[in-house]
Order: structure tokens, then sequence, then C-alpha cells
């Protein structure tokens, strides 16, 4: 990852807010509880974990990433931010890490993972060790590339030749993945399709 990205890090966040579609919409709904904390996996150069800083006063956010050169970008933006007393970060494999070693927590009211699960090949093992960090009465919101069934095939195509240029491989099976995973973790799924199956947004929540 850190082949990939050092050099694309860069120029991230300025290329890539024309097509991770979604993700706004994804923290605007994300209303973590008071006093509580958020977990973003894949967090990359930091840019979603800072507008959720600004979102939510008073609330802990923590990011960990697998890639050294990404969180490198992500620590100078968050200090420029200001926010370095309420975002901790830390490298991490995002199918098998420690909270209560990174950061001292057992589980996070939110958990959030965005356009991150197109891009692990073990992505089921991603949702999977995220409901396992799920405090009680916890959420896992998801926003990543969607099904594309009803956009136009030739748009399909462009677009899929394109994102492989990136490593990027769109999950058509998330929401049937998404459904198995919710039934052998006791949490209740809600999803959708956004711009006619560009996109996808899922939420899990925990039962108390």
């Amino acid at each position: 990852m850190d082949a990939i990205y050092r050099r694309q890090r860069h120029i991230y966040d300025a290329s890539r807010k024309f097509y991770l579609l979604g993700r706004d919409r994804l923290i605007d709904e994300l209303a973590p509880p008071e006093g509580g904390c958020v977990l973003e996996i894949g967090c990359g150069t930091g840019r979603n974990l800072i507008r959720i800083a600004r979102r939510y006063p008073g609330r802990a956010c923590f990011g960990v990433d697998v890639s050294s050169v990404m969180l490198e970008t992500a620590r100078r933006s968050v200090g420029r931010a200001g926010l370095s007393d309420r975002i901790a970060l830390a490298q991490a494999d995002a199918t098998d890490f420690d909270p209560q070693a990174l950061f001292g927590r057992a589980g996070f009211d939110r958990i959030v993972i965005s356009y991150a699960l197109s891009m692990i090949p073990p992505w089921q093992g991603v949702v999977e060790e995220a409901l396992r960090r799920l405090a009680p009465g916890g959420e896992l919101h998801i926003v990543d590339f969607g099904d594309q069934r009803e956009l136009p095939r030739p748009f399909s195509a462009v677009l899929n030749r394109w994102l492989a240029l990136f490593h990027v491989t769109p999950r058509r099976d998330m929401a049937a993945v998404l459904v198995t995973s919710a039934a052998g973790a006791d949490v209740t799924l809600q999803a959708r399709s956004l711009y006619r199956g560009y996109a996808a947004l899922a939420v899990l929540r925990r039962q108390r």
C-alpha cells in the first residue's frame, strides 16, 4: 500500500472528491452519542476524521490504516486542522487489530469504513473485525462502490477499467455478504443504493 500511495497521497483528496460519492452523507448520518467515540478503518489522509471531529464536537476520533505514508499525510492534516488532541492515529491491519493496545479502548460507538473495502482483498474479514469492535448499541457505517446495476453499461465498463488502474474492485456482492454478517453477529442491517448503484451505503447496528 505504501508503494501505491507514496505519490498519490499528495493529490488524493483533491482527485477523489469527484468520485468517492456518499462520504459526506455518511458523516451527516453518523450521529455519535454525546461523549462517544468514532473509529475509521482505512482512514487514509484523515479527510473523513477531520470532518467528523468538526461536525461532532466532544467526540473522540480514532483512525487506523495499514499505509505508513498515508498516516504521515493524515498526521500533518490533523495537525494543520488543530485537531491533534481529538484525533489519534495508528498503523494496523484492518482485518486484525487490537484497539485496547492501540488506543486504550475495547470498543467504539461508531465505526466508519469509507471506500476501503474495494481496496482490501480479504474485505469480508474487515467487516467481521469491525463488528467485533463495536460497543453495545454501536453502529458500523459503510460506504463504497455499489453493484452498478442501474448504470449505463458503457459508463460502468469505463468506470471499472479506470478503477482497476488504482487497484480498486467494486464489491458487487457486498449487500449479500452484509446480510450474512449481520445474521451471525446479532446486528440489524440497513442498506441503500445511491446514484443508480454507483455507490452503496450500509449501517449495521449492534443490539444493546
